[in-house]
């Protein structure tokens, strides 16, 4: 069973999309690395180096801050990409977006749904990026691997999402980009429409 990467990329076309404003924000964007193996859709995912100013040792996808030679914020998510885990922009089909998200760091960030090869042959800048791993969308399911937490930032109270994938934790605003994806392909748990989406 996988995803049917044209019924996904409908889906993230049509869904009512939420934007924030930019005002006081750094652009930035991320992409949501899919890729199928032996018949099963599986989500790549890098590890931050400790010493990084923000995020450092933490979970996240491929991505960063907007370039002045970006031309749009796709651009930003492939070059950023290939930067990071040295995919070429040309091997990687987007399928589309999620919402506009905010980072406490002061990033306005647009996720991107991309379908890219298998990733056996990455060359990974390890000034940024200390390691990678996938894992199988289906394990995402699980309702025993989620939680949320209710966490105080500049005195409002947020909800903050987190996914257990081994000894990983997949936390903050990667988890709540996650959950989105998750939710737009019908593969959040309990969400008995799976099959339809597979």
């Amino acid at each position: 069973m996988h995803l049917d990467y044209d019924h996904l990329s409908a889906s993230l076309r049509e869904f009512p999309r939420q934007t924030i404003p930019v005002t006081g924000l750094r652009p930035a964007a991320v992409l949501l690395p899919l890729f199928r193996q032996e018949g099963h859709d599986r989500l790549l995912f890098t590890l931050r180096t400790d010493h990084l100013e923000h995020h450092s040792g933490e979970i996240s996808f491929p991505g960063g801050a907007s370039d002045a030679g970006d031309i749009d914020l796709v651009a930003t998510a492939l070059r950023e990409t290939e930067e990071e885990i040295g995919l070429p922009a040309d091997n990687i089909q987007v399928l589309g977006r999620l919402d506009d998200f905010y980072s406490i760091h002061g990033y306005h960030v647009v996720p991107f749904v991309g379908v890219i090869p298998l990733p056996d042959q990455l060359q990974l800048e390890t000034a940024e990026i200390a390691a990678v791993f996938d894992a199988p969308l289906i394990h995402f399911r699980d309702p025993a691997i989620h939680r949320v937490e209710d966490w105080t930032h500049e005195g409002r109270v947020h909800p903050v999402d987190f996914y257990q994938y081994g000894d990983h934790v997949i936390w903050g605003l990667t988890a709540a980009i996650l959950r989105q994806f998750l939710e737009i392909a019908g593969m959040s748990s309990g969400d008995c429409s799976l099959s339809a989406n597979l």
